[in-house]
């Protein structure tokens, strides 16, 4: 029997994940407690398979299939006949944990629950429910449409029957898998972050403009983008509470964020989507 997948999220991540699903032929029901957030992340998901037609990448057929087998929902019981759930809501410990606790009373007992999170314990969002073993990160990659790899995470405590399912689930959504253990960051972010956080410290302490220390890490380092785009791509403030969580769980100053990254994000600059980052973007 096909997986029929709930994602919680309609945002920049929600959207996608729903996207490739959909395109992948599972049913799926993609949930956010606003409407608005639900339109607008239709729209996305329509813009985007059009661009895929429009390249070749996808017939008109399979198009309107996927978008057919899309759903939307305000309400999180809509999450009650999925067999997989993958929250990709806000990088917010308190809420992840309240999420969790909500759906494992709501989803069936058999249901896989996964969590997009990009840095937050997959062991202490499982202890928030009773069913632990079946609980696992799934980190897919921004853009998701676009972005081959998923970062799969086991908790203490997921069952290698699970973590199989997960991986299984991954491959047919057109993904590559990598398995990596529950660590702050995982593998991508620990890496990433204090690549990014450095960077900004270069633009702090007057080493070279964004420009020039996004052009040395793109010609020089054969980056696709420089560490300061890529920070207004992910949001300055989800930078922020990745390394939050990296300070907090490893407990090395290293991983603190730089101060200029700081003043940022409460200016309420946080890149790409407030039209303000370390660059300018229009409407």
């Amino acid at each position: 029997m096909a997986d029929r997948v709930a994602v919680i999220g309609a945002g920049q991540m929600g959207n996608g994940i729903a996207h490739v699903c959909a395109a992948a032929g599972l049913d799926v029901v993609m949930i956010d407690v606003s409407k608005e957030a639900l339109a607008k992340g239709r729209a996305t998901i329509e813009k985007n398979l059009a661009r895929q037609v429009q390249k070749g990448s996808l017939t008109e057929d399979a198009r309107d299939a996927a978008l057919g087998r899309l759903k939307e929902s305000d309400a999180l019981d809509a999450a009650k006949n999925a067999t997989v759930v993958i929250e990709a809501a806000s990088e917010n410990a308190a809420l992840k944990f309240k999420l969790f606790g909500e759906l494992d009373r709501i989803a069936p007992a058999d249901a896989i629950l996964a969590t997009n999170t990009s840095s937050i314990s997959i062991t202490e969002i499982a202890a928030r429910t009773k069913r632990p073993a079946q609980v696992i990160g799934m980190h897919f990659m921004n853009p998701v449409p676009v972005m081959q790899l998923v970062e799969v995470i086991r908790g203490l405590a997921t069952s290698d029957a699970v973590t199989a399912r997960v991986l299984a689930l991954c491959k047919q959504l057109g993904k590559t898998a990598v398995e990596v253990n529950d660590y702050p960051g995982f593998v991508s972010n620990r890496v990433l972050m204090p690549m990014i956080n450095e960077a900004v410290y270069c633009l702090m302490e007057g080493v070279g403009t964004a420009e020039s220390i996004d052009t040395v890490m793109k010609l020089g380092m054969n980056h696709p983008m420089g560490p300061l785009a890529l920070a207004d791509l992910i949001g300055l403030d989800t930078c922020v509470a990745i390394l939050d969580v990296l300070h907090q769980g490893l407990g090395d100053p290293k991983y603190r964020a730089c101060p200029l990254l700081k003043k940022y994000v409460a200016a309420g600059w946080l890149g790409k989507k407030s039209g303000r980052g370390f660059y300018m973007y229009g409407a």
